[in-house]
């Protein structure tokens, strides 16, 4: 007798009924017109998640204004009603199959390799980056040194969050997605080697974080108390496999409440180039994603080799967290969750395949690519 296997199982994400708790992870696919509008070709990429059965498809991370936020060329945007128009088409595919669509807002801040509207950066404080622009995505050489923001900047920056998700609602997401982690602008103010400010934004971890809640208080005075809005975050960077928040423990009781408190719908805890065991452990037998669950009482959301679906099984199980969302393994398999209710095995990820999205070499390979991923 097959056991169903716990992420196959329905739940409830604020007010989402999803179908499963299977969730595509937000992947830079650069795969955007140049002035960041979505493609026909992008509307097909993402509903062949929905089409494979995910419950929850999560885009890209989406620039959020014309001034900082953009992190790499081709990167899609939500920065304008003409982005807005061109995403309806992802959202009524994924709709039409019967899943539900997230938006992830981004803002690149320091790490940012390829902005068409300026050529310096803004951060935290002035501080490099460390490592070096991602090939992948068209970078190389060393991170510039940001500009240190300043309020006006910071305003700039919470008025796109805001904004951008008021444009998602209107394109027919049903939410959005803060993305907070991965070494991006919002992780930039919470990570303390980053952030060496002395005002209201800098110091202790509870000022570190103020940012972020900012700006997820910011959209959901925007779009009222029903509308989902998520929060990613992470100990690990993309330039910074090896960071985990100096108090442990302390410190991400101190983020999850704050993020909470603002107005935040769910928290998803990623694991960047990690597996999930090798990031997720506190103190003693705590996880982070089980003390988000504990600490806020919200839906929890776990990233990192969520392929390995005795590890998703074991993470719902034991309750650390309530959805794993799959990254790599999705890309090679986006019927996964069918896949696992017909009790068929996984196809091997096969690292080619972020190649011709990522470096768009052209657009027969970006679309001989996107049916790969679609059978």
């Amino acid at each position: 007798m097959t056991i169903e296997h716990p992420a196959s199982l329905p739940v409830r994400l604020g007010g989402l009924d999803l179908a499963n708790r299977f969730a595509v992870a937000p992947m830079t696919r650069v795969s955007a017109a140049p002035d960041g509008t979505p493609t026909a070709e992008m509307a097909d990429y993402y509903a062949a998640y929905a089409e494979g059965g995910f419950g929850l498809v999560i885009t890209e991370g989406t620039y959020t204004d014309t001034v900082y936020s953009q992190g790499y060329l081709n990167q899609p945007g939500i920065a304008s009603d003409v982005h807005a128009g061109a995403w309806r088409a992802v959202t009524e595919r994924v709709h039409a199959a019967g899943s539900r669509a997230v938006l992830q807002l981004m803002h690149a801040g320091a790490l940012s390799q390829g902005n068409r509207h300026r050529d310096d950066t803004a951060g935290p404080s002035e501080v490099p980056p460390l490592g070096e622009k991602m090939p992948e995505y068209g970078g190389h050489g060393p991170w510039p040194t940001p500009k240190a923001m300043t309020q006006d900047d910071i305003d700039v920056a919470v008025r796109g969050f805001a904004d951008s998700a008021v444009r998602a609602l209107d394109a027919g997401f049903d939410g959005v997605e803060v993305h907070g982690a991965n070494g991006y602008l919002l992780d930039q103010f919470l990570t303390a080697y980053t952030n060496t400010r002395d005002d209201s934004y800098g110091g202790p971890v509870a000022n570190r974080v103020r940012l972020a809640a900012e700006v997820v208080a910011a959209i959901r005075a925007e779009v009222g108390p029903e509308f989902c809005v998520g929060v990613r975050l992470s100990q690990t960077k993309v330039n910074d496999f090896v960071y985990r928040w100096p108090g442990g423990a302390y410190d991400a009781r101190i983020i999850f409440t704050a993020l909470a408190e603002a107005g935040a719908t769910y928290l998803h805890i990623a694991s960047e180039g990690r597996d999930w065991i090798e990031t997720a452990r506190l103190d003693g037998d705590t996880t982070i994603t089980g003390l988000a669950r504990l600490a806020t009482g919200l839906p929890v959301i776990a990233n990192g080799g969520m392929h390995e679906l005795s590890q998703a099984a074991q993470v719902l199980r034991d309750g650390h967290a309530d959805l794993v969302s799959i990254g790599r393994g999705a890309l090679a398999n986006s019927d996964l969750p069918r896949r696992v209710t017909g009790d068929r095995p996984l196809e091997a990820f096969d690292h080619m395949m972020l190649q011709p999205m990522a470096t768009l070499a052209n657009a027969a390979q970006w679309r001989q690519a996107a049916a790969r991923v679609a059978v």
